[in-house]
């Protein structure tokens, strides 16, 4: 016969001197709710000795005092799934902002933090200024490029416009150009900082 593991039988050695039951003079080693957990806590227990905790169990029912209604929805298999949650990816490829984003508080704490990304109250906020936006058009890129992708766009446009890799037709010159100065202009953008 396998002996029980003692780390998952409820008894706590030496946990009370005696069982809570008056006239009990057993080991209370059993820790039983006196009363039902609260917002605030577990609620208050009491030490008993391992006669007494199943007399207790026994007589324990976690339907009383409620309506046949409310047994059967305790009992529904997606009991607490009812809940409303967060959508995952929207179709601009971002999830939405939580639904406390626009809270105001006194500072502007938890709000303006939202705020600043331009997903949620307030104007949208940039994190490229104009001239950079017009050097993002130059390169055929959005907002939402990156440090890494504007290097590639400029690497590939310098090769197509530089008159050395289009048999020294002199007429994209321009184009190079606009494609340097864009460069110049996003290489050194704080929001790649």
């Amino acid at each position: 016969m396998a002996s029980r593991n003692p780390k998952f039988h409820g008894r706590v050695e030496g946990a009370a001197a005696h069982c809570a039951v008056p006239g009990c003079a057993m080991p209370g080693e059993f820790k039983a709710p006196l009363t039902a957990p609260t917002f605030d806590g577990p609620g208050e227990w009491q030490w008993l000795c391992l006669d007494h905790v199943r007399e207790h169990n026994a007589r324990y029912n976690f339907f009383a005092g409620m309506s046949t209604e409310e047994i059967e929805a305790a009992q529904s298999p997606i009991a607490g799934w009812d809940r409303s949650t967060r959508a995952f990816a929207s179709a601009a490829g971002a999830d939405p902002s939580p639904a406390w984003s626009d809270f105001r508080d006194p500072l502007d704490a938890i709000s303006g933090r939202f705020a600043a990304r331009g997903r949620g109250p307030g104007p949208a906020v940039s994190r490229f200024t104009e001239g950079e936006r017009r050097a993002l058009g130059v390169l055929g890129l959005g907002e939402d490029a990156e440090l890494s992708t504007v290097r590639k766009a400029y690497s590939t446009l310098v090769r197509r416009y530089h008159p050395d890799r289009n048999g020294g037709d002199r007429t994209q010159e321009s184009k190079l150009s606009a494609v340097i100065e864009a460069w110049a202009v996003l290489r050194s953008a704080p929001a790649f900082a």
